[in-house]
């Protein structure tokens, strides 16, 4: 099974869990930053930050850290391993959501680079396995063809980021909203391939401000149930 760090809340039982995912090459560490900002603004939410599947193969002879899949080969060898990486992925959050008895719409996905790829590929291809994924620094392996149900998806990226640019992200970003995407895309200046301060911030900022599609047509059809029953003078 694959280790990882996990925080819970001092006390009684949490009411979120947010899944964090680092990049190839990295480890557990490089999530922490993220994890601590969430922490302060959601005290009672369950984290964890699982270690990739397996060791880094970037480096010849061996290099400290991990990653989902191994990136060795041509695109096609690199997408065949991603999408074998994906049902482990959704066994991972499963196994966590039900240990913690928490619904999936209780459920966030955050990764970096590699991890950012891995949880937005998930979300293309299990419906309800979390209700908001963060993608930092990362990008769609592959064109979207459909919108996640209920899922929001906010993208957070740098400018500046020679290793995954920005365009090809946007593109997708626009294809997801005319299929009807709860989605938003935040392209941060002087900011490159990393997961800066700011964009964590702008991430907090998406979580405490943005209404997911599914509330708002709740509320809208509450709204209008209530005006219905309302008495007429």
């Amino acid at each position: 099974m694959t280790q990882a760090h996990v925080l819970l809340p001092k006390d009684g039982a949490p009411d979120l869990l947010f899944v964090l995912l680092h990049g190839a090459g990295a480890d557990i560490e490089q999530m922490r930053p993220l994890a601590e900002a969430l922490h302060r603004q959601y005290p009672r939410a369950a984290l964890v930050l699982p270690e990739g599947f397996e060791p880094f193969d970037a480096i010849p002879g061996g290099g400290a850290g991990f990653q989902w899949y191994s990136e060795q080969g041509d695109d096609a060898a690199k997408a065949a391993r991603l999408t074998e990486a994906v049902p482990a992925l959704i066994a991972l959050v499963r196994r966590w959501a039900e240990k913690l008895e928490m619904s999936w719409e209780r459920v966030a996905l955050g990764g970096f680079s590699q991890g950012a790829i891995l949880a937005l590929e998930a979300l293309q291809q299990e419906e309800q396995l979390a209700g908001r994924v963060l993608a930092f620094g990362g990008a769609y392996a592959y064109w979207p063809q459909h919108a996640p149900k209920d899922v929001s998806i906010h993208l957070l990226h740098g400018k500046e980021d020679a290793e995954l640019p920005y365009p090809a992200l946007l593109n997708a970003a626009r294809e997801l909203m005319s299929l009807g995407a709860d989605i938003t895309a935040d392209v941060l200046p002087k900011v490159g391939h990393e997961l800066h301060p700011e964009l964590i911030e702008r991430a907090m900022e998406q979580l405490r401000t943005f209404i997911p599609a599914r509330l708002w047509r709740e509320a809208v059809l509450a709204a209008a149930e209530a005006d219905k029953n309302e008495p007429k003078h």
